[in-house]
């Protein structure tokens, strides 16, 4: 088996809080305690807890958005958080983010075709140099996610929320990256649309052949799109297998809970409707 793409070592993350008086003793939160996995180049790993058990403080670790208490986080064999803010800043073309929030992750004073492009930075395509190979991986991403030419000239207002994260997962596209890490990518979408975003994402890992790491509070859509699975709690792995042996024979108590707690299949993501 060839490396892995992404290799977390013992990471963990803690956070001092505020003293309660001058003399009280220091307090921390725990927000990652000792978590280890790893990934491999064209498969889908999804990370699933309730609120409060570390998923979106993974999603900033693995990013390299907020430095570990202790652990490594290694990409295609580099430490990311070893590395000098210069190649650190080229590494990341190779892995992008997808937040939450569709809307409040685009700029609405900025452009599609501005919003887009903003990544090639990255690889040293400036505003004003390589227009033609910035104007081809913009048509690229768009054509990629469903999108227009002619979307370029719009602003995020114009579009639906479905829409408005295709140009998310635009953005997060054009650098080609080999990782994705979509943090709840679905979350704050109607249920229908949340089908037509996840069947995109598959279409996506199908061409391009994108790793994703997929957080998540919502089981019922990792089980649709993961072939493996993290169960956090409280910071810390308690159970880790693939995903059809994992959601239906639940080994943690924890785990078990959680799959009790899922809604019925009626509102799980259904076949994906066209789009207004």
């Amino acid at each position: 088996m060839s490396a892995p793409l992404l290799q977390v070592e013992h990471l963990a993350r803690r956070y001092r809080l505020p003293r309660e008086h001058l003399f009280a003793p220091g307090q921390e939160l725990v927000a990652l305690e000792d978590l280890s996995f790893t990934l491999q180049a064209g498969r889908s790993l999804g990370i699933v807890g309730e609120s409060g058990s570390g998923k979106s403080t993974l999603a900033r670790l693995v990013m390299a958005l907020e430095t570990p208490s202790a652990g490594r986080v290694l990409f295609e064999g580099q430490d990311l958080h070893a590395l000098a803010p210069a190649a650190l800043k080229q590494a990341r073309a190779g892995f992008q983010m997808v937040f939450q929030d569709p809307f409040g992750s685009l700029d609405p004073r900025r452009s599609v075709g501005q919003t887009v492009t903003e990544p090639l930075a990255l690889l040293g395509l400036s505003d004003h140099a390589d227009r033609a190979e910035r104007a081809a991986r913009t048509a690229e991403a768009l054509e990629a996610v469903g999108l227009r030419a002619a979307d370029i000239a719009k602003y995020p207002h114009e579009f639906s929320g479905g829409q408005r994260q295709r140009i998310a997962i635009a953005r997060a596209l054009i650098t080609r990256p080999k990782l994705i890490v979509a943090d709840e990518p679905v979350s704050a979408l109607d249920v229908s649309v949340q089908a037509q975003v996840l069947n995109l994402m598959q279409d996506l890992q199908d061409r391009f052949g994108v790793t994703y790491l997929f957080i998540s509070h919502d089981l019922a859509v990792v089980d649709l799109v993961c072939d493996d699975v993290i169960v956090l709690q409280h910071g810390r792995l308690v159970e880790q297998g693939p995903s059809d042996t994992l959601f239906r024979r639940p080994q943690h108590p924890y785990t078990q809970r959680l799959l009790a707690a899922l809604p019925g299949a009626e509102s799980k993501p259904s076949r994906p409707v066209q789009e207004s």
